[in-house]
């Protein structure tokens, strides 16, 4: 490692080595520059002897310096309360797939810093673990409509029945009037989850006939075109929010053609290219 690299993060001014943090970055992901990887590792190796500033930007771009070897800086970092940084640590234990952290992870959720329990639930997502489960479950709940968005997406990220199970849960026993997520989460579930869509859009519920077509429409599953055109021609039902089945029917069956379209340019380009 050239000392300048390392030196930058330690001499200056804070605003001159921010801006080396990102020099450091550039380089290692541009020109995959071994010194400046060796420094940002530096930088999460002794991360005390660093200004949380500098480890929060690194943190950011973790993936671009990413490297198994980090682990117990990381899971350190991730329990140290007084280096206050453990949302960007956990950006990087997802970034460097520390499935270790998994059960500090956990104990995070009920964090009372809103980017803490954030980072916690994108991290457990893209870790994928599904002991996160159960303890993700509860976060539908919560009061802050993007803290439910990001559990959902996490829910689906790791997927399994156990996942879907607490998606379904919700949609069936609805707490919130707009469940877009829900249904947009719920479409990744395809196929097992299209007859249990199927099923809701005969609700006597006109909000869960809303929002079955909406996640039906992002399946872009053929078996949902009848049912769609059916609520489309016939659904004067109306939700809590004034929105129309109708009309939602309308627009999930533009939606789902366009993912066939979509799917099927994608095919057809892939076997142009095995015939080449």
């Amino acid at each position: 490692m050239n000392p300048a690299d390392l030196q930058g993060l330690r001499s200056g001014d804070l605003e001159t080595r921010e801006a080396h943090v990102y020099h450091l970055l550039d380089r290692a992901r541009t020109h995959d520059d071994e010194s400046a990887i060796a420094a940002l590792h530096a930088l999460v190796r002794d991360y005390q002897d660093f200004h949380r500033s500098l480890y929060s930007r690194a943190m950011n771009q973790a993936a671009v310096f990413a490297d198994a070897g980090l682990q117990e800086p990381l899971l350190a970092a991730l329990a140290d309360t007084r280096y206050n940084c453990q949302a960007w640590a956990a950006m990087g234990c997802a970034a460097m797939d520390i499935r270790a952290a998994v059960p500090q992870l956990i104990t995070l959720l009920d964090h009372p810093q809103w980017i803490v329990r954030g980072e916690t639930v994108t991290a457990l997502g893209r870790l994928g673990d599904a002991s996160a489960v159960p303890s993700l479950r509860p976060l539908l709940g919560d009061q802050a409509d993007w803290l439910r968005q990001r559990t959902a997406d996490a829910l689906a990220r790791i997927g399994g029945d156990a996942a879907l199970e607490a998606l379904w849960h919700e949609f069936e026993h609805r707490r919130f009037p707009r469940i877009g997520y829900l249904a947009s989460t719920l479409a990744l579930f395809t196929p097992e989850v299209v007859p249990r869509l199927l099923a809701a859009s005969d609700s006597t519920d006109p909000d869960q006939r809303y929002w079955a077509a909406v996640a039906l429409g992002s399946t872009g599953d053929d078996r949902a075109v009848p049912t769609l055109e059916r609520l489309m021609a016939g659904d004067r039902g109306v939700t809590v929010f004034d929105g129309e089945v109708r009309t939602a029917a309308k627009k999930a069956l533009r939606t789902l053609r366009r993912i066939q379209t979509a799917i099927a340019e994608r095919e057809s380009a892939g076997a142009r290219t095995r015939t080449r």
